[in-house]
């Protein structure tokens, strides 16, 4: 499982979304970016492979930072998440 973290600005709170695979998680990383530089402001509207109930639709002037994370196994690899993590 792969999860895509959105920091949004002017809140401490990230939202996470999740993909099963690398492709489509990197696929949905790209289309972030892409409306990150875009100069227009977009609604982007996602849906959690993990939790397809639920749904989030996020500004996308409003995204300062996204990250992909691999999370393996049921108990996750026990580090940190987060890009600034420290190296093992």
């Amino acid at each position: 499982m792969f999860t895509i973290d959105l920091t949004l600005k002017n809140t401490s709170v990230s939202l996470s979304v999740q993909r099963k695979s690398a492709e489509d998680a990197e696929a949905l990383y790209q289309e972030i970016v892409t409306a990150m530089r875009s100069e227009s402001n977009q609604l982007l509207e996602f849906t959690c492979d993990h939790q397809s109930e639920k749904k989030v639709g996020v500004l996308s002037n409003q995204i300062c930072a996204v990250v992909i994370s691999q999370k393996s196994g049921a108990a996750g690899t026990g580090r940190t998440p987060g890009f600034l993590a420290m190296a093992e």
